[in-house]
């Protein structure tokens, strides 16, 4: 437990009807004592209190106190809630600085809640995801592993580990004791099976880390196609600069959407051409570079030069690309249904006509792509490194070879997975030992 006292401004800044202030530590509970001039309210119970610093008023407010270790951080955790303006939260901010609290740094206070062992390293990071999610699908995310899930499904994974590592400290080490026969084939069947089941939540993970970070679209397509027309009607604003002038658009513009709940970057890019100047290709560069690496992309055409099809947009129409024919009111002929076997989406991003069809198939494409199920699911790069550390410690297990090192990769195994949650305990292993085997007895 820390010797430090923080506090903090747990309220978004700035003016609003209630600011919410959190103080964690040993002198939480001094400072309420200090500024309230009584004692200290019943736990878990809001007293109003007036606040006062060496004789001056600061504000009229309430008071929760929350002992240790019944509390979000596991130490004396104080809560003010005062009026939300910027003077009252200057002052009281001083106030605290000059009884010796210290303002603490960003996710202070769950860190200390992980270090006192409240919350495990998922559940902390939920906390974080539920704070940043601006889509219902990421909020549900969040809730998932704020609840838990992925922190009992890698324990339920290590916990398989473990076993599997007291078997063969079992074989190696008591192998005089009358250790049954088959153990080594056991712990291979279990390796196997515990495997699979990583594998399978590799290729999930690798979706809710998409729909944390959101789903990556880039517009592409020859200049003057109406791409930033197309950005701007999607975003609902102007976004993007509109020019008849070719080659408007240099740089990548993103704007952040909600797609019925799928959190979307959209991305407008330069036009696909041979540059005329070197700023030009810089644009072009940059417009190629995100098409690569973008979940999906909006391949736009100009209705109106039909029959003719840009090459330079056709050659990027792939299982990833849209086909999206714009400026269908300017067309004299027959729009297409399809063009090298893709549908084609004709619309208008200037009258809005067809929008509605667009957004419909962008929503079907994304959620048939990644969707995640209701199972926990691994939502961070640091999660799949974990799991593929675990792997790869896994594919080494040989205990036919050497069985020392198999046991040795077993443990690297749990020592990855344990990574996952920050909860690492070799002494669970000898636990397992005894408790299956009751070896000394």
């Amino acid at each position: 437990m820390s010797h430090t006292t923080i506090f903090a401004l747990a309220s978004a800044p700035g003016r609003g009807g209630v600011a919410v202030f959190r103080l964690s530590g040993p002198r939480a509970a001094e400072a309420l004592r200090s500024l309230a001039g009584r004692d200290l309210p019943a736990p878990r119970t809001a007293q109003r209190v007036r606040l006062r610093h060496r004789d001056e008023d600061i504000d009229d407010g309430l008071a929760l106190m929350f002992p240790a270790p019944r509390s979000f951080t596991g130490e004396d955790v104080v809560e003010l809630h005062v009026h939300g303006g910027r003077a009252v939260a200057a002052a009281l901010s001083d106030a605290l600085v000059s009884l010796g609290l210290v303002p603490a740094e960003p996710g202070e206070f769950s860190k200390r809640a992980f270090l006192n062992g409240k919350l495990d390293l998922t559940r902390a990071e939920a906390i974080a995801d539920l704070v940043d999610a601006e889509t219902a699908a990421q909020r549900r995310q969040a809730l998932r592993q704020l609840d838990g899930g992925l922190a009992a499904l890698a324990d339920r994974w290590r916990a398989e580990l473990v076993r599997a590592m007291a078997l063969m400290e079992a074989v190696i080490d008591f192998s005089d004791e009358g250790v049954p026969d088959g153990l080594v084939g056991e712990v291979g069947r279990a390796v196997m099976a515990l495997t699979a089941d990583l594998q399978s939540h590799l290729v999930q993970g690798q979706r809710s880390e998409r729909l944390r970070d959101g789903i990556h679209i880039a517009i592409v397509g020859a200049p003057n196609a109406g791409k930033s027309s197309l950005l701007n009607r999607l975003a609902g604003r102007e976004a993007a600069i509109v020019s008849s002038v070719a080659g408007t658009t240099r740089d990548v513009i993103e704007v952040h959407l909600d797609l019925h709940g799928w959190p979307v970057v959209l991305a407008d890019t330069a036009g696909l051409r041979e540059a005329a100047e070197d700023v030009e290709a810089e644009g072009i560069r940059r417009a190629l570079a995100r098409a690569e690496m973008a979940d999906l992309k909006l391949a736009v055409f100009d209705a109106s030069l039909l029959p003719a099809w840009d090459g330079p947009t056709r050659s990027m129409v792939d299982a990833d690309a849209l086909v999206v024919l714009n400026k269908a009111d300017k067309s004299t002929m027959a729009l297409p249904a399809e063009l090298d076997g893709h549908p084609v989406l004709a619309l208008s991003a200037r009258t809005g006509d067809g929008l509605d069809g667009l957004l419909s198939v962008l929503e079907q494409e994304v959620s048939t792509r990644y969707a995640v199920s209701a199972a926990p699911a691994l939502t961070r790069a640091r999660h799949r490194a974990a799991v593929e550390d675990c792997l790869a410690a896994l594919g080494r297990f040989d205990p036919v070879a050497e069985i020392e090192l198999a046991a040795e990769d077993l443990r690297l195994a749990a020592a990855a997975l344990g990574r996952i949650t920050g909860r690492v305990d070799v002494e669970e292993i000898l636990d397992v030992v005894f408790r299956e085997f009751c070896i000394g007895k």
